[in-house]
């Protein structure tokens, strides 16, 4: 694969963790909705302008764009995880941790009953 189509696939998944259509993303990053699929797709060779509007409209950061993973189950799991808690301010991350931790800990705890 070449370079624009890793981002546009990393674009993508990043895009559908958090439920948006193309023309959702479109709208958060000010562009077209056919240029997003273009670019998805790899077919659009971007700048760098660009790609920052799609960051900002996915609200993750610029590293989180070139995180090229294998593709599995538990990673597509992960990305939807840091993409959803990603646009959350220091607040509720910190409850959402919390939480987290605590339903870890009551899964764990459970299974160590049988």
């Amino acid at each position: 694969m070449s370079l624009p189509e890793d981002v546009g696939n990393r674009i993508r998944e990043l895009r559908k963790a958090k439920g948006w259509t193309q023309e959702q993303l479109a709208e958060a990053a000010g562009l077209h909705y056919s240029y997003i699929g273009g670019v998805e797709r790899g077919d659009r060779n971007i700048s760098l302008e660009t790609l920052e509007k799609i960051i900002n409209g996915l609200q993750v950061t610029a590293e989180e764009i070139f995180k090229f993973k294998e593709d599995s189950e538990y990673k597509r799991a992960l990305d939807e995880h840091i993409t959803l808690v990603s646009a959350l301010n220091a607040e509720k991350l910190i409850s959402i941790t919390k939480i987290t931790r605590e339903i870890i800990n009551s899964f764990y705890q459970s299974q160590n009953k049988f």
